[in-house]
């Protein structure tokens, strides 16, 4: 069977839009009616394309190309239906009848289309991954390669649940640094509001009262003055060329070579370079830690869990590690030639290669990256808090104080 996209009217004339399994156009029409339902459109799932993503209940489910990598969907999305397929398959469901559950279940007709063009790929004879690999923006490599790895080896089941934990962990991980970064970010917008009202509306107004008088001014309060005249006649240019500056940077950042050379140059400062570290390496040994445990080579593993590290110095570095490993090579060395991985991650992975359970090692080794991981964002936000704070009710003091001193001579004067 194959998915079918539809609209069609109910007895009140209301427009009703939804996907429907069936063999042909025709059949998905005759359920329709039979539902009291008035069909007025019946589309395949799978031939649409991708140009309206996300716009409507037939969007896209086309085989992606070079501009069509089919639809995408969230990582909770992800983490839930990977869940639930993990355990309808542990109760012995077959994978086609899972699949069918997930996408009843399912609210999102997005993610109903996925899920129903999965199956109807499976039904077809294609393996799990295999069918996934037609939407690579919903299925990332590092899930589709697990995927394959647990068909291959006849646990399918348990590799999923493990697939469902690293899901589940990356989603919440996401929320929680969400959430902590939430109270901060509206700190610093309140702070850069209030500071650029009093410069733009306030000051000038209090300060133009003793202009008025011929009175002399001080100096803290004649450049609260030039800086307030800044603002008031250049602060929406600087705003404009602030954004220029910055879209220049990302295109600029599309050259490889320069945005290698500018992640090497982040590696490098106090806060940005540790926290790039932290980031990267739990990322990367939660990867190679999920996939070897899943029987795929540890080649294979490194060479996929390299594309997950968002620095390209760190990620040319792990490619290069991975050439190395593949001459025979171990991973520690490997990795250790860098001089970038922690020296703890790096201890951890030749006890388990020396031992012969590298990957129950790595498992700990991305368990204690994220944890370190943690700790950092947790210690930097509780460092952003306070500073923001101080940074804000400084400006205020001096901007108080510039305005009250002419105040005060003014008062000696009399």
């Amino acid at each position: 069977m194959a998915s079918f996209s539809y609209a069609a009217l109910d007895d009140n004339g209301k427009e009703q839009k939804g996907i429907v399994e069936a063999d042909t156009p025709r059949q998905v029409r005759q359920i329709l009616r039979d539902q009291g339902l008035a069909p007025l459109q019946v589309d395949s799932a799978q031939l649409k394309t991708a140009s309206n993503d996300g716009a409507n209940v037939g969007e896209a489910y086309a085989t992606p190309s070079l501009f069509n990598r089919g639809p995408s969907i969230k990582v909770g999305e992800l983490a839930t239906i990977t869940r639930q397929l993990a355990t309808l398959i542990q109760s012995s469901m077959p994978l086609e009848e899972a699949l069918t559950a997930i996408s009843q279940q399912s609210e999102s007709d997005k993610l109903k289309g996925v899920v129903l063009a999965v199956r109807s790929k499976v039904m077809e004879g294609h393996s799990l991954a295999d069918s996934m690999a037609d939407f690579p923006r919903a299925f990332p490599v590092l899930y589709r390669a697990t995927v394959s790895a647990g068909e291959h080896a006849g646990h399918l089941d348990l590799v999923l649940s493990r697939l469902a934990d690293y899901t589940e962990n990356t989603y919440q991980s996401r929320q929680k640094t969400k959430l902590a970064m939430l109270y901060p970010l509206i700190l610093l917008v309140m702070s850069i509001a209030i500071v650029s009202g009093l410069m733009a509306f306030v000051v000038p107004d209090v300060v133009e009262v003793f202009i008025g008088q011929g009175q002399a001014l001080p100096v803290l309060t004649q450049a609260l003055i030039s800086l307030s005249d800044f603002i008031v006649s250049y602060g929406l240019l600087v705003i404009v060329l602030l954004i220029l500056a910055v879209s220049g940077l990302r295109y600029a950042l599309q050259n490889k070579a320069l945005k290698i050379h500018w992640d090497r140059r982040l590696l490098g400062l106090p806060l940005t370079g540790r926290f790039s570290r932290g980031t990267n390496t739990a990322r990367y040994t939660s990867t190679l830690s999920i996939l070897t445990s899943s029987g795929v080579p540890l080649v294979d593993a490194m060479k996929i869990s390299a594309e997950v590290i968002e620095n390209s110095f760190l990620q040319q570095a792990v490619t290069e590690a991975t050439q190395q490993v593949r001459e025979g090579g171990s991973l520690h060395q490997s990795l250790e030639q860098n001089g970038y991985f922690p020296p703890i991650m790096i201890h951890m992975i030749a006890s388990g290669e020396s031992s012969g359970d590298l990957d129950a090692m790595l498992e700990r080794v991305a368990e204690n990256q994220q944890r370190e991981l943690d700790d950092l964002v947790t210690t930097l936000i509780g460092i952003f808090e306070p500073a923001m704070l101080l940074l804000m009710g400084g400006a205020v003091l001096i901007i108080v104080v510039a305005i009250l001193q002419p105040i005060f001579d003014l008062n000696q004067l009399i």
